[in-house]
């Protein structure tokens, strides 16, 4: 386990995702992620997009190919309805010596350490959890934990994407977080040429 330093509290850090996943499909997508992603300028930011389309039809493989591409790491948190904000970042844990340590979510990890997140089924999570997330998704850059009581800043390098499946089974994303999602690259079925 890793461990990173924020404003004097230590973080455990979590695992990336280390399986390679080809991308088999319409590249032209996958060159859309990687333009969200690109930076030019200093005062550029990158873009946060969402991936949608059916269940089963790629979305995560996308990613993950995308974040190859980009010699990045990459960790994936899968959303729930019962996400928490601590959740999407730092959980407190008992240690086995009794003493309290602070567990990085795979977001968090990814913020401290220019990696790439996943935030895998996003519209499976509740509004409250995605409110935690808003400054970490526009020009601001962070995410605060009430638990910990620090502010944690992304690293320059550090990417988030959020895949949506197109199902009955998911809540309603509210528009302050959607207008911060952009943009929408849709995932459609690998013809018989791909």
């Amino acid at each position: 386990m890793r461990d990173f330093d924020v404003q004097g509290t230590t973080l455990r850090l979590a695992q990336d995702f280390s399986s390679v996943q080809q991308w088999i499909g319409d590249r032209e997508v996958l060159q859309q992620l990687l333009a969200c992603w690109l930076v030019i300028g200093d005062k550029d930011l990158p873009l946060s997009p969402r991936v949608i389309g059916q269940p089963g039809i790629g979305k995560t493989t996308l990613v993950m190919s995308a974040a190859h591409e980009r010699k990045q790491s990459l960790y994936m948190y899968q959303c729930t309805a019962d996400t928490r904000p601590e959740d999407l970042i730092v959980t407190p844990v008992i240690a086995e010596c009794g003493t309290l340590t602070y567990q990085a979510s795979p977001l968090v990890t990814a913020m401290v350490t220019g990696g790439v997140c996943l935030l895998d089924e996003g519209n499976r999570m509740n509004e409250k959890s995605w409110a935690s997330l808003a400054p970490l998704l526009d020009h601001r850059r962070y995410v605060e934990s009430t638990i910990a009581g620090i502010q944690i800043v992304a690293h320059s390098d550090f990417r988030c994407c959020v895949t949506m499946n197109e199902d009955a089974s998911t809540y309603e994303v509210p528009d302050y977080i959607l207008s911060r999602l952009q943009p929408t690259l849709k995932v459609e079925f690998p013809n018989r040429d791909h």
